[in-house]
């Protein structure tokens, strides 16, 4: 006979590593960041996001699947709440989830500060198809606009980059 898992955290946190990224589907939202707290109470499970910008169209997708992917692990009373505060920032992007940006084809964010804005410079963003530095920003706003698009001059390959938040 099989018994349920126990409803912990750490098995909620597990379940929720199933929750993609509707945009960038290679990754969680757990690696992403945007997961950043699980609790229970009573048998009821809590679940707070925050939106990696404001208005972000991906946040109701996200909601829906978490609810989605606990329901169909059994846990059926699930509440998720999104908090604006603290904001979002890519320092909340895991390791492995800039590792699978990268292998994705886009550009993860390197580090949030970069005294090259404060100068009116751009940030040097290598190419992660070929690794040069050799590279171009084409637009402030990529396929999302939480990215920018850039173009490497060495591969010539266009590709997207997580701007530093």
């Amino acid at each position: 006979m099989n018994s349920a898992p126990a409803l912990t955290r750490q098995h909620i946190l597990d379940l929720l590593e199933n929750v993609k990224d509707p945009e960038v589907p290679v990754i969680s939202v757990r690696e992403l960041g945007v997961l950043r707290d699980v609790e229970m109470s009573d048998g009821k499970v809590f679940v707070t996001i925050t939106p990696t910008y404001t208005g972000c169209p991906a946040m109701d997708t996200m909601r829906e699947d978490i609810v989605k992917e606990l329901h169909n692990a059994g846990i059926m009373d699930v509440e998720v709440k999104q908090i604006l505060s603290p904001s979002w920032t890519t320092d909340w992007i895991s390791d492995a989830g800039k590792a699978k940006l990268k292998a994705y084809g886009i550009a993860p964010p390197e580090k949030t500060a970069d005294i090259r804005a404060l100068k009116g410079e751009l940030p040097v963003v290598p190419c992660p198809q070929c690794g040069s530095k050799d590279t171009v920003m084409v637009s402030a706003f990529g396929s999302t606009a939480c990215k920018a698009l850039w173009k490497c001059n060495t591969c010539l390959e266009p590709f997207d980059q997580f701007k530093c938040l």
